[in-house]
């Protein structure tokens, strides 16, 4: 607990007891979302558009959609809600469905390396937008559908994001070479778990 807090910029403030300064560490959220485009590029390098077109389900994502949803939340959700929340709190935001934009927008339909750079594109925009920031108040909030977020929660929330799409995107990675392996196993190598 103590090592997340001053990873994320957090000290003790001694003057009141040992409670903790809500300070929000810009610079390693900006170095993250960097080397996260960097882990993205990779996870993408080498992929055919049959593999990036490929579902393990149904019900599942492929690659190509959840770099298409990335695309999207980058632009239409998270940079913009905090950006919205830090120039006017009170000020509802658009509303977002990434979950039908799946389908309706027709992701898996997409090309792939217009996608990849599309995302690539925005996050590149969000990072130069980040690093403009000047010293913004991560304790301004909005109330809406999800209730009360600050700047801060949007921000800690967008990078968190990323991650579990590296899962997702790592996942799917490793469904896949099950899939064009057959009928060859690869349990040798490791059940999927989460640690």
């Amino acid at each position: 607990m103590l090592l997340e807090r001053v990873a994320a910029g957090r000290a003790p403030n001694n003057q009141d007891g040992g409670a903790w300064e809500k300070k929000m560490n810009l610079k390693y959220f900006i170095e993250r979302f960097s080397r996260n485009r960097e882990v993205f590029t990779g996870l993408f390098v080498g992929v055919s558009l049959e593999q990036a077109r490929w579902r393990p389900a149904p019900d599942k994502w492929s690659m190509l959609e959840v770099i298409n949803h990335l695309y999207d939340e980058e632009r239409e959700d998270f940079r913009q809600r905090i950006q919205l929340v830090l120039a006017d709190p009170t000020r509802p935001w658009p509303p977002i469905d990434p979950r039908n934009w799946v389908v309706s927008r027709a992701y898996n339909e997409s090309e792939l390396n217009p996608s990849l750079t599309n995302f690539l594109s925005e996050r590149e925009a969000s990072l130069s937008w980040l690093r403009e920031l000047s010293q913004p108040n991560w304790q301004t909030s909005n109330t809406g559908p999800n209730g009360t977020l600050t700047a801060g929660d949007l921000l800690a929330s967008w990078l968190a994001h990323d991650f579990l799409h590296i899962r997702q995107l790592a996942r799917l990675h490793w469904q896949y070479v099950g899939a064009i392996a057959d009928p060859y196993q690869t349990e040798y190598g490791g059940p999927w778990k989460e640690s």
